[in-house]
């Protein structure tokens, strides 16, 4: 079934990050939203905005920083010149989001959505209905939030504390608070409880209330955003002296303090592509070798993990379980799936060197 397009409704697409535990692959010039991760022929970017379309059409704002600003358009280059937002340097979600608030408060949207693009969703017609549900409740004046229904205890991801149900509202629940990333037995404790979601940091809500919310934490903040919307020739002016801080810390946090805050459970497969390990659980790696790029340049025995051959040249892995070997022009990558956490230690090292080149 095709998801009817929801009135009102514009879809926001923050695009930023350089996927550090995805180097070599994913780097600060080249971040994972611009690569096909899935083997599907899409990227993840065009992925974002397929799922999205049917339900905003070309409402569609995405939200990068300048470097990427012409990747982003070749890539969505059927939306509208003013579609992309770029970033002077970047700031956290907060003002990225913020700022896309601004505009659209301006253009008098009704409701927004923020969906990032770099995610993966598996059962795209749940995901529609899950939106759906959000937006009817944020023209009630909810900041809200989906919270995904977690799959394992997972110490990667925060999570949100459901409440008691949101009157007239079927399945969405109030939400009592935002955890920040727990241990493990802290996770399954959560878990236990039924009550817990991960926190996706996807948010459906009306322009105008959100940047309200900013105002009664950081008065400032907000109006500095409005000002931008106001008169876009000040980005370069104001943009830098706005502070660095997440959308969760800055807004949703302190509105679920306060009682603002909804959530709807989504059911519909999500992940977020964090690393290695997690590209490869997607990919369903578990039990074979899987081959992200050409096959025809890997010879693989008795192997399993992943195996990215980017540079040409021919990748042979014998005799070993969990491995992951990406291989770039300028760079070789070989570890295990177990550690693949790790990687961004790497891309650390590599910025302390001055090493900008490969990063």
């Amino acid at each position: 079934m095709v998801a009817d397009e929801i009135p009102g409704f514009w879809a926001v697409v923050p695009a930023g990050g350089a996927g550090t535990r995805l180097w070599p692959l994913s780097r600060s010039r080249s971040p994972k939203f611009l690569h096909d991760l899935t083997g599907s022929g899409r990227t993840l970017l065009e992925q974002t905005a397929d799922r999205l379309s049917p339900l905003v059409g070309d409402r569609v704002l995405v939200v990068t920083g300048e470097a990427h600003r012409d990747a982003v358009r070749a890539q969505l280059h059927t939306l509208p010149e003013d579609a992309v937002l770029a970033e002077p340097s970047a700031r956290d979600s907060m003002a990225a989001i913020g700022l896309a608030a601004a505009v659209l408060e301006r253009r008098e949207a009704e409701v927004m959505g923020s969906f990032a693009a770099d995610h993966v969703i598996g059962d795209v017609e749940a995901f529609s209905r899950t939106v759906a549900d959000a937006v009817a409740a944020a023209r009630e004046g909810w900041l809200v939030t989906i919270g995904i229904e977690p799959t394992f205890a997972s110490s990667a991801f925060g999570y949100i504390h459901q409440g008691d149900a949101l009157e007239g509202h079927p399945g969405v629940r109030r939400v009592v608070e935002f955890v920040e990333k727990p241990s493990v037995p802290v996770a399954e404790e959560y878990l236990a409880t039924g009550r817990y979601r991960w926190n996706a940091g996807m948010f459906v809500v009306r322009p105008t209330v959100l940047l309200d919310l900013l105002a009664e934490q950081d008065p400032a903040f907000a109006a500095t955003l409005r000002a931008i919307a106001a008169e876009p020739d000040r980005l370069a002016e104001l943009w830098d002296t706005l502070p660095r801080i997440a959308i969760d810390h800055a807004v949703a946090e302190p509105a679920a303090t306060a009682g603002k805050v909804a959530t709807v459970p989504g059911g519909f497969g999500w992940d977020d592509v964090g690393d290695f390990d997690s590209l490869a659980t997607l990919l369903g790696a578990d039990e074979k070798c899987t081959v992200l790029g050409e096959e025809s340049l890997t010879h693989l025995i008795g192997a399993t993990g992943i195996v990215v051959p980017g540079s040409g040249r021919v990748v042979a892995v014998i005799g070993l379980d969990d491995v992951v070997v990406v291989d770039t022009p300028d760079a070789l990558l070989v570890t295990t799936r177990a550690r693949a956490q790790e990687v961004k230690n790497i891309v650390a090292a590599l910025k302390d060197q001055g090493r900008t080149d490969l990063t």
